[in-house]
This record gives C-alpha cells, sequence and structure tokens, in this order.
C-alpha cells in the first residue's frame, strides 16, 4: 500500500518516565488487516522507493504464490481465532499477476482465516499492465476493490517520472476497470517534473479534472517527494518550488471539495461512505499482518505489540520460507514508542481521532500526552474537545511540525 510519508523515525521514546509503570494491558485487540506484497515491476520509478524489483526475466509466479501460502500458514499461531475486515494487493505491480493466481491466493485466506463477509479487498493495478480479461478475473476471484497507479495524464510528465504506460492508457485503463468494479481509486501526484520545467498549476487541475470526468469512488492525491534510495534523490529533476507546490494544493483540495469528496486524510479523497478501509485500519492504528517479500506487520497480543519485517529479496524471501523462516526481523514495540507511533497515524486524518481510541489501541491513559495536547493546542495546531482529538487547518498543513511535539528524543 502506497502511504505518504513523513519524516519521523518511529524509535524514539515519549516521556520515558511517565511511561516505566505503565504495562501493556489490552482489554480488546485492534482490528485486523491483510497485506500481501507482490515485489515485481515491469521498470522501477525513479521516484519509487518501495520494495520492487524489475521483472526482467518474468516472474516466478507458481513458487511466489505457494510461498505467500506458506508464509500465511506459519503466522497462523499469532492471528489465530482472529477476524481479518480487509485484504490489500500492495506493490510492485499486483496487476503482474493472473486471475488464476490471485484467486489460488484468496481461496487459501478464506479456508485458512475467518475473513469477514463484507471483507474490502483492493489490487493495486498499472495502467501500463491491464486486460480486460485480467481484470474480470480479478473480481470474479473475490477483489471488490480496484486502485490505479494513474499519476498523471499528461504525457510528458508521464515520461519524467518513468511511468509505462501513456496518459490514453490510462483513460483506457480506467474505462475496464469501470465494467468490472464499483469501487474504484485513482492514484495522482502533483508538483511532477518535465524535461525542462516543473508542472504548472493549470497541469495540476488538469489531472484532477480529468480523473473526476470518471467520477472515481475515491482519490490520492500525493505531493511528489524525493526519498532517499531513488534514482530521483541521486539525480533531482527540475521541480515546482514550495510556493507553486502549496498552491497545488490548495486548490486540488478546493476543487474536489466542490465536486462532494471528503478530504479525510492527508491525501486521501473520497465520496460518502467510500473511504478506504484498508488504509484507515492503519490510521487508527489497527493491527495488520504483511506477507510477502519485505511486507511488514504490526499485531497486538494482552501483553505487547510486536513489529515484524520479512526478509526482502524475492528469492530470498521464497527460499526462506520454504525453510519455515520468513522473518527477517522481529521485535517488540517499548511502551515509550507507542504513544508516539499512534499519533504519527492518528492525526494524519483531517477529523482526528475518538479520544477513547488512543488508550484501545496503545493501552496507555491520554493523560500520558497531556502536556503535549496542551502545547500543541496553544499552538493552533490541534483541536479537542471531552470526545476528540484532531488537527486544525494549520496542524494539517504543518502536519510534520504537530508530530515532531509528541517525539522526544532519548
Amino acid at each position: 500500500m502506497h502511504l505518504c510519508k513523513t519524516n519521523f523515525m518511529t524509535t524514539h521514546p515519549l516521556q520515558p518516565t511517565a511511561l516505566k509503570s505503565q504495562a501493556i494491558n489490552f482489554k480488546a485487540l485492534p482490528p485486523l488487516s491483510l497485506y500481501i506484497h507482490i515485489p515485481w515491476c515491469v521498470r522501477k520509478c525513479p521516484y519509487c522507493d518501495f520494495n520492487s524489483h524489475e521483472a526482467k526475466s518474468g516472474l516466478p509466479e507458481q513458487e511466489y504464490v505457494a510461498a505467500l501460502i506458506r508464509d500465511l500458514e506459519l503466522a497462523l499461531p499469532l492471528i489465530w481465532g482472529r477476524k481479518v475486515y480487509t485484504v490489500f494487493f500492495g506493490g510492485g505491480t499486483p496487476s503482474l499477476l493472473s486471475g488464476e493466481s490471485v484467486a489460488e491466493i484468496l481461496r487459501n485466506v478464506r479456508m485458512l482465516l475467518p475473513l469477514d463477509l463484507g471483507a474490502e479487498i483492493t489490487l493495486e493495478a498499472n495502467p501500463g499492465t491491464v486486460e480486460a480479461a485480467r481484470f474480470a478475473a480479478y473480481r470474479d476471484a473475490g477483489v471488490n476493490r480496484l486502485s490505479l497507479g494513474i499519476q498523471s495524464f499528461n504525457d510528458a510528465h508521464l515520461q519524467a517520472l518513468g511511468r509505462i504506460h501513456s496518459a490514453d492508457e490510462a483513460r483506457r485503463a480506467i474505462e475496464i476497470a469501470q465494467q468490472h468494479f464499483d469501487n474504484i481509486n485513482l492514484d495522482l501526484m502533483y508538483a511532477l517534473p518535465n524535461k525542462t520545467v516543473g508542472q504548472s498549476l493549470e497541469q495540476a487541475l488538469q489531472d484532477v479534472q480529468t480523473a473526476l470526468s470518471f467520477a472515481p469512488q475515491h482519490l490520492s492525491c500525493y505531493h511528489l517527494t524525493l526519498e532517499p534510495n531513488t534514482l530521483f534523490h541521486l539525480n533531482p529533476p527540475s521541480l515546482p518550488d514550495d510556493d507553486a507546490s502549496s498552491d497545488m494544493q490548495q486548490r486540488i483540495e478546493e476543487l474536489l471539495a466542490a465536486y462532494g469528496y471528503q478530504h479525510y486524510e492527508t491525501s486521501a479523497f473520497a465520496q460518502p461512505n467510500r473511504r478506504a478501509k484498508h488504509n484507515l485500519n492503519y490510521w487508527q492504528f489497527g493491527d495488520y499482518l504483511g506477507i510477502g517479500a519485505g511486507a511488514h506487520s504490526k499485531l497486538s497480543f494482552p501483553g505487547k505489540v510486536i513489529r515484524q519485517a520479512r526478509h526482502k529479496q524475492p528469492q530470498a524471501y521464497m527460499e526462506q520460507v520454504a525453510k519455515g523462516a520468513p522473518l527477517h526481523s522481529e521485535h517488540d514495540v517499548p511502551r515509550d514508542e507507542l504513544a508516539f507511533e499512534f499519533m504519527m497515524n492518528a492525526l494524519r486524518l483531517n477529523e482526528g481521532f475518538a479520544s477513547v481510541l488512543f488508550q484501545e489501541r496503545t493501552s496507555l491513559p491520554l493523560a500520558i500526552i497531556r502536556r503535549e495536547l496542551d502545547e500543541a493546542e496553544k499552538r493552533g495546531l490541534l483541536f479537542r474537545d471531552h470526545q476528540r482529538i484532531a488537527p486544525t487547518q494549520m496542524g494539517q498543513r504543518f502536519l510534520n511540525d504537530l508530530l515532531g511535539m509528541f517525539l522526544t528524543e532519548k
């Protein structure tokens, strides 16, 4: 799943003295989601820092699907009896998989796990890998939400981003998707490079207008960022300046609001009742099991919270799964990191979170962050009452500053 990132790490404690006597003791475990990572792409995009690898000699599809199923079997003792509410195929490019492979994976998910009858099952697709028959097969397999990585409808910008599809192919992919799915997300990016100059405000708005002409149920609009360990970070392209990109963000938000889209998270906009349930579970600090190369998990237990990471390289991952050892790392999350981790996720939601959710998802009393809440409210970055805590409009604009107030260095 492609989430917009902050500049913070999650390894810094919050008020360690106050937390020494607080034990992790959940009254009820959070909702559980399943993430399935497909690590291959036709071509690695220069801005992408996700665990993706070019499929230069084809996909070992059957071997990888078998590894995913075995990985899930090995993880069962950790989640035994817990219902799964959402499933997300992310990448990489999951639409490189055949419909038969997706069906095989979901058959085993249903056999091994108590999957909620109304579970949201999302698959990410690249417009450059779209086939009508394949989309129909995904739908028949049980996928009920499709996320298309459009990024732009401008051929020059698509070329600068290293995308393998054209603007016409993007439009065609949406038309094919709408024949099979009634819940579609379109990923767009703004503040884009071009060969000589950065994207203009008019071009950014035209991309959004084109997307709106298809009336998608959900839109994700991301500001392009130059992430470490990417080609764009090594060789930065010409981009719009901060003032221009800020204008783009504001005008995009105004345009989508005028069309009835709810801006419910930093980069997410939805028609009523079409918010991404899987992503909401992340932002509300729910649990998730990640299987596949490089996938991450966050799992809660009555007395602890753990994080896991699978082996990143696909071949190494498959070999380790065959040995019954898919994990590259696993650690308990210290009590004094839970508060910041919760806030880093929940404050991305423009409507914030119910005050009681903090203790439900961390097992810690809200009082331990009272000082930080008071200061954030004093600075106009946060609103709170006895029921809800939420970033103000200024807090949304300066989210990193707001989050930094809950971060205490060791």
